[in-house]
Protein backbone atom coordinates (compact mmCIF):
# COMPACT_ATOMS: atom_id res chain seq x y z
CA UNK A 1 0.00 0.00 0.00
CA UNK A 2 1.33 3.23 -1.20
CA UNK A 3 0.58 6.73 -0.91
CA UNK A 4 3.08 9.03 -3.89
CA UNK A 5 3.05 12.72 -3.75
CA UNK A 6 3.91 14.68 -6.25
CA UNK A 7 3.56 18.21 -8.25
CA UNK A 8 5.49 20.44 -5.65
CA UNK A 9 8.02 22.99 -7.11
CA UNK A 10 9.59 26.04 -6.68
CA UNK A 11 6.49 29.34 -7.53
CA UNK A 12 6.74 32.98 -7.05
CA UNK A 13 4.19 34.26 -4.39
CA UNK A 14 0.64 34.63 -6.62
CA UNK A 15 1.64 31.68 -8.54
CA UNK A 16 -0.70 27.99 -8.73
CA UNK A 17 0.54 24.67 -8.48
CA UNK A 18 -1.11 21.42 -8.15
CA UNK A 19 -0.25 18.72 -6.32
CA UNK A 20 -1.35 15.22 -6.97
CA UNK A 21 -1.59 11.96 -4.72
CA UNK A 22 -1.53 8.79 -6.47
CA UNK A 23 -2.89 5.87 -4.41
CA UNK A 24 -1.53 1.82 -5.35
CA UNK A 25 -2.13 -1.32 -3.30
CA UNK A 26 -5.68 -0.98 -2.24
CA UNK A 27 -8.73 0.89 -3.78
CA UNK A 28 -9.03 4.40 -1.78
CA UNK A 29 -12.40 4.88 -3.02
CA UNK A 30 -14.12 4.63 0.03
CA UNK A 31 -11.35 6.56 2.25
CA UNK A 32 -10.85 10.04 3.56
CA UNK A 33 -8.12 11.77 2.08
CA UNK A 34 -6.75 14.85 2.97
CA UNK A 35 -3.40 16.61 2.83
CA UNK A 36 -1.61 18.05 5.07
CA UNK A 37 1.88 20.36 5.74
CA UNK A 38 5.10 20.36 7.88
CA UNK A 39 7.35 23.51 7.47
CA UNK A 40 10.48 24.37 8.93
CA UNK A 41 10.66 24.17 12.87
CA UNK A 42 7.29 23.60 12.72
CA UNK A 43 5.03 21.16 13.02
CA UNK A 44 2.86 19.06 10.67
CA UNK A 45 -0.64 20.69 10.19
CA UNK A 46 -3.80 20.41 8.31
CA UNK A 47 -4.59 21.43 4.98
CA UNK A 48 -7.82 20.31 3.09
CA UNK A 49 -9.47 17.26 3.60
CA UNK A 50 -12.40 15.45 1.11
CA UNK A 51 -14.84 12.29 1.69
CA UNK A 52 -15.12 9.14 -0.43
CA UNK A 53 -17.58 10.76 -2.31
CA UNK A 54 -15.74 14.05 -3.12
CA UNK A 55 -19.20 15.46 -1.95
CA UNK A 56 -17.46 16.54 1.18
CA UNK A 57 -14.86 19.17 1.73
CA UNK A 58 -13.05 21.04 4.74
CA UNK A 59 -10.26 23.58 4.51
CA UNK A 60 -7.85 25.20 7.03
CA UNK A 61 -8.83 28.80 7.10
CA UNK A 62 -4.94 29.78 5.72
CA UNK A 63 -6.18 28.53 3.05
CA UNK A 64 -9.90 28.58 2.15
CA UNK A 65 -10.69 30.23 -1.16
CA UNK A 66 -7.25 29.69 -2.59
CA UNK A 67 -6.88 26.15 -2.48
CA UNK A 68 -9.45 23.19 -3.91
CA UNK A 69 -8.98 19.78 -2.97
CA UNK A 70 -10.35 16.91 -5.12
CA UNK A 71 -10.24 13.41 -6.59
CA UNK A 72 -10.67 11.10 -9.20
CA UNK A 73 -11.40 7.58 -7.60
CA UNK A 74 -11.21 5.25 -11.24
CA UNK A 75 -7.68 7.29 -11.14
CA UNK A 76 -7.24 6.48 -7.14
CA UNK A 77 -5.94 10.04 -7.34
CA UNK A 78 -6.20 12.95 -4.72
CA UNK A 79 -5.21 16.49 -5.92
CA UNK A 80 -4.62 20.10 -4.58
CA UNK A 81 -4.83 23.13 -6.48
CA UNK A 82 -3.08 25.98 -4.98
CA UNK A 83 -3.73 29.27 -6.05
CA UNK A 84 -2.38 32.71 -4.83
CA UNK A 85 0.47 31.23 -3.26
CA UNK A 86 2.20 32.82 -0.47
CA UNK A 87 5.70 32.36 0.87
CA UNK A 88 4.11 31.14 4.01
CA UNK A 89 2.65 28.71 1.72
CA UNK A 90 6.32 26.77 2.07
CA UNK A 91 6.33 23.61 3.58
CA UNK A 92 6.49 19.85 2.78
CA UNK A 93 3.07 18.31 1.68
CA UNK A 94 1.86 14.93 2.90
CA UNK A 95 -0.70 12.81 1.49
CA UNK A 96 -2.94 10.69 3.76
CA UNK A 97 -5.74 8.38 3.88
CA UNK A 98 -8.12 7.73 6.57
CA UNK A 99 -10.30 4.36 6.03
CA UNK A 100 -12.91 5.55 8.82
CA UNK A 101 -15.86 7.78 8.53
CA UNK A 102 -15.56 11.31 8.00
CA UNK A 103 -15.53 13.49 10.64
CA UNK A 104 -14.67 16.33 12.14
CA UNK A 105 -13.51 17.72 8.54
CA UNK A 106 -10.99 15.09 9.21
CA UNK A 107 -8.26 17.16 10.84
CA UNK A 108 -7.32 14.66 13.03
CA UNK A 109 -3.90 13.14 11.97
CA UNK A 110 -3.82 10.55 14.47
CA UNK A 111 -7.04 9.04 12.22
CA UNK A 112 -5.09 8.52 8.88
CA UNK A 113 -4.06 5.22 8.26
CA UNK A 114 -1.48 5.93 5.30
CA UNK A 115 0.68 8.52 4.45
CA UNK A 116 3.06 9.43 1.65
CA UNK A 117 6.27 10.59 1.96
CA UNK A 118 5.51 14.60 1.29
CA UNK A 119 6.48 16.77 -1.95
CA UNK A 120 8.39 20.14 -1.32
CA UNK A 121 5.94 23.39 -2.16
CA UNK A 122 8.16 26.58 -1.78
CA UNK A 123 7.07 29.98 -2.73
CA UNK A 124 9.57 32.90 -3.24
CA UNK A 125 8.60 36.47 -2.30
Amino acid sequence: VQLQAYGGGLVQAGGSLRLSCAASGRTFSSDVMAWFRQAPGKEREFVASISGSGRSTYYADSVKGRFTISRDNAKNTVYLQMNSLRPEDTAVYYCAADMGPYSNGGIEQRRYDYWGQGTQVTVSS
